[in-house]
């Protein structure tokens, strides 16, 4: 075992705590002192910032962390001088620091709400608004924004700058996926050291000098790599745009929705921001234990589909009559009522025999719909599987696995193993006619060996899937399902931690959470129930699959737990 860190004492305001003598570097992960900022943090007193981050380098720009601090008075003999009471003396010293940038000391006392300090935080936001456009109004960074907060908390209330301002490039097409107003940068260089230190891409730095620093990308190369959209997340200001989200919609506005990046296996943690049943953003949550603060620009953007004008959102049946002119894919028929499609279907998988069910259950679907699935595969004895997704991944976030729960489909004993190794024998099955009902959720299997041909054999063909395919529309019965942002649910990611996520919108049409009708029809061919809600439905799985035998629903938190896999 590690030997345990040392611990220092230190006053902060009055209010002694005890902090590690030192802690991790962001970028190395080797001790190094602890900050006056850092125990400030766990003295839970806000010190303002700009360019300090905790997971970026130390740069010491922007000045706005400066406070007052004192140490023991050391006598002639280099012992601590005492008060009368016996408490240390403080020597408090003559100049301020930088909160961000100054080791701690035993004894330290470190005050952050002196005369001295208010009038440093004025003079440093007067500064920094000396050159700043009036864009407010206009500003994607409005709401969000720690100039505006910062100078209403501890800035003056009128300017006393009567020069004309500097003028900037604005508009700047820094790169395919970012946009700079350089007028608006304070030149705290987080871009910078993100790009430089995280990603591993230096691409960026300040040009010219004094009151012209401008930022921007190296000559003739455009900022460009799949982590360019964290540098707006951590911009202060609103110097650095999204092109995605630009002028879209005022924060203010927009509901947030603690949710999980469906784009490989990773499971980055994100917020969903949402308005009017309508998902306008992807931003990175923090967890250490998956994605830290950052989020790939792939994983970022991969949202459109689920407003897609193409979603499937009518339940189809065989009984449905064609109508005489071509609708909309997904939408060929009247729309059938649940609870009697359910009942039809049940009533067919009933009579159904021992060994001619299959099952092609996607990775993207949750633990508890495979967990549902594989109920309904054991009660056949049927083949079930899910498709392997892969694509190129990097050192950082984005995994090879496309697919969200790859993990999850393995651990309930959905998947082959190798995943995909039973769907030729699935083939094989229909084009013997020993498989007459496929049910498939979330794939187009006519690209993975089961071709159309095939899919003409079945007896019977059910599919749930979100959008469109071959496989869709050859079905017999269309159960139009939801995305991970319409319901909510779990994923396990590639290192095996158990992820819930929340419903940030609601479901088009007819469209319904998986699990939701995979639980009816369970409880009608199976014979289970027991629950009524997610929190119920998997608080069953967890007694019944091995791998998540223990976990709870709420104690899976906001970040997850982590399963052997």
């Amino acid at each position: 075992m590690p030997e345990p860190t040392a611990k220092i004492a230190v006053k902060v305001d009055g209010k002694e705590v005890e902090v590690p003598k030192t802690m991790p570097d962001p970028i190395s992960g080797k001790p190094v002192p602890t900050s006056m900022i850092q125990a400030c943090a766990a003295a839970k007193v806000d010190v303002p910032h700009y360019c300090y981050h905790p997971r970026l380098p130390v740069a010491g720009n922007c000045r706005m962390c400066l406070v007052e601090f004192g140490t023991p008075a050391l006598g002639p003999d280099r012992k601590p001088l005492l008060n009368a009471d016996g408490t240390p003396k403080i020597s408090k010293s003559p100049r301020p620091a930088i909160a961000c940038a100054t080791p701690i000391s035993p004894g330290m006392e470190i005050y952050t709400n002196t005369p001295t300090v208010k009038l440093m935080r004025e003079g440093v936001l007067e500064f920094l608004l000396i050159n700043h456009p009036l864009d407010c109004p206009i500003c994607d960074q409005a709401g969000e924004c720690k100039l505006q907060e910062y100078s209403v908390e501890y800035g003056k209330s009128e300017s006393r700058f009567v020069e004309a301002k500097v003028h900037k490039p604005k508009r700047v097409e820094l790169g395919p996926r970012i946009v700079l107003d350089d007028e608006r940068c304070i030149l705290c260089t987080r871009c910078i050291r993100f790009t430089k230190d995280i990603v591993g891409d230096d691409a960026l730095g300040i040009v010219n000098r004094g009151s012209f620093n401008t930022l921007t990308a190296y000559p003739g190369k455009p900022f460009d790599n799949n982590y360019t959209l964290n540098t707006v997340d951590i911009c202060p200001v609103g110097a650095l745009t999204s092109k995605d989200f630009r002028f879209q919609m005022r924060v203010w506005f927009l509901k947030e929705t603690k949710s999980l990046c469906t784009s490989c296996a990773t499971g980055c943690n994100v917020t969903i921001g949402s308005r009017e049943e309508k998902v306008y953003r992807y931003e990175p949550r923090e967890n250490d234990a998956v994605n830290a603060s950052w989020m790939c620009d792939y994983g970022r953007l991969n949202y459109k589909w689920i407003g897609s004008e193409e979603r499937l959102t009518k339940l189809v049946t065989p009984g449905t009559k064609l109508q005489s002119q071509p609708a909309p894919a997904g939408q060929r028929g009247q729309v059938a009522v649940w609870l009697g499609v359910l009942a039809e279907i049940s009533a067919k998988l009933k009579g159904a025999a021992p060994g001619s069910v299959a099952i092609v259950a996607s990775a993207r679907q949750t633990n508890e719909e495979l967990y549902l699935l594989s109920k309904l595969g054991k009660k056949f004895e049927a083949l079930t599987d899910s498709v392997p997704r892969v694509g190129e991944g990097d050192k950082l976030l984005l995994n090879t696995d496309r697919n969200p729960n790859s993990a999850g489909a393995r651990l309930i004993g959905i998947a082959a193993e190798p995943m995909g190794a039973s769907l030729p024998k699935i083939a094989e099955g229909i084009r013997g006619g020993r498989i007459k009902t496929l049910i498939v959720f979330g794939e187009d299997v006519t690209k993975h060996g089961i071709g159309a041909d095939l899919l003409a054999k079945l007896e019977t063909l059910i599919v749930s899937d979100i959008l469109p395919n071959e496989t869709t529309v050859l079905a017999h019965y269309l159960l139009p399902g939801c995305a991970h942002a319409e319901k909510r649910g779990t994923f396990t990611n590639t290192k095996g931690r158990v992820q819930r996520f929340m419903k940030a919108v609601e479901p088009r049409g007819d469209a319904r959470p998986e699990w939701e009708f995979l639980h009816e029809l369970v409880f009608s061919v199976v014979g289970r129930d027991g629950y009524v809600s997610i929190e119920g439905l998997f608080n069953q799985m967890t007694k019944e699959v091995p791998a998540f035998n223990g976990l709870t629903w709420a104690a899976l938190g906001d970040t997850g737990v982590s399963v052997p896999l």
